[in-house]
């Protein structure tokens, strides 16, 4: 099997890619000459990697040419929220242009790939207390530019399947956490801080957002093999949450890091950490993906947050 992944430098990309090559398959990734590798470096040799834009048509059609993918897991999107709203234009041209553009170069191609595409639980935005958990059929109250993006993103899916048949599986993974993590996300984010102050290298204060947000977390690896296992037991045109279908506060998530930790640490609130708008909960349920695949989470969130404090403790010396 021929794997091409868009974005396989970011962190559920690396993850993903470490677990196809498990599994014997041959992966392709899309990368730019910009791109930190640092993800992939230790199964680089490995891997069959294409310099690609997502923006840019034409590189898009050489990668699809290149690869000859069975699979294609798109990934590659502007991903961090705050970031939309500071660059609504940058995060929607890449997330949604980008997805054209991968689609039309699949049809040209001619080839007849399984197709993934990363939707996100944040397509849901705004939910009402009698809606959690949040299933598939749940009205779409998009309440970023990101989240804008990724419910065009998921649409396209359902229009290219409908419209020309292609293989398209739709996936709204929730939140998903675990070594890799970019440190501009919140578990990360957090477990940085708390390493920082136990390696002296930043005074005990640690600085945050909204605690009282509640979300579904996954683990990263976990969720990945969920990819890979949509592309083969779901049907095409089909939307489906991949969830642990638990809600914690980021304030318990917090506390959870911290009693990782022996480091005394001051919690001190940050406006500049403060989203215009939030999603007060987002907790889904999975039922749909569950019958079909027979996947459920694995890793217990604890294994998650303490792989994560480890893996920063090794990077910061």
């Amino acid at each position: 099997m021929k794997a091409l992944i868009t974005g396989i430098t970011g962190f559920a990309g690396s993850h993903l890619a470490e677990y196809l090559l498990k599994k014997d398959y041959e992966v392709y990734g899309t990368i730019r000459w910009r791109s930190r590798t640092e993800n992939i470096e230790h199964i680089r040799e490995k891997l069959k990697l294409i310099d690609a834009d997502i923006k840019d048509a034409h590189s898009m059609r050489n990668a699809v040419e290149t690869a000859q993918p069975d699979a294609v897991f798109h990934l590659a999107a502007q991903s961090y929220v705050p970031t939309s709203w500071h660059a609504p234009q940058e995060t929607l041209a890449t997330n949604v242009l980008g997805t054209v553009n991968l689609f039309e170069a699949v049809r040209a191609s001619k080839l007849d790939p399984r197709i993934q595409i990363a939707g996100s639980s944040e397509e849901y935005g705004l939910i009402y207390p009698n809606e959690v958990p949040i299933k598939e059929t749940n009205e779409l109250r998009p309440m970023s530019p990101y989240a804008v993006s990724k419910v065009a993103t998921d649409l396209l899916g359902f229009q290219y399947f409908k419209s020309y048949g292609l293989k398209i599986v739709r996936t709204r993974a929730f939140n998903h956490t675990g070594p890799r993590r970019g440190e501009v996300f919140v578990t990360s984010n957090f477990a940085k801080q708390i390493v920082e102050i136990e390696k002296g290298k930043k005074e005990p204060v640690i600085s945050v957002g909204n605690l009282d947000s509640q979300r579904d977390f996954s683990d990263v690896r976990d969720i990945v093999r969920a990819y890979e296992m949509s592309l083969f037991k779901c049907d095409f045109g089909e939307v489906y949450n991949i969830c642990s279908e638990k809600s914690i506060t980021i304030k318990k998530l917090l506390d959870m890091l911290l009693s990782m930790s022996k480091a005394e640490v001051e919690v001190r609130q940050d406006p500049e950490r403060m989203r215009p708008s939030d999603t007060a909960i987002l907790l889904g349920d999975c039922t749909k993906f569950k019958k079909k695949t027979g996947w459920k989470p694995e890793i217990p969130f604890e294994k998650t947050l303490e792989d994560l404090m480890n893996y920063w403790r090794e990077r910061i010396k």
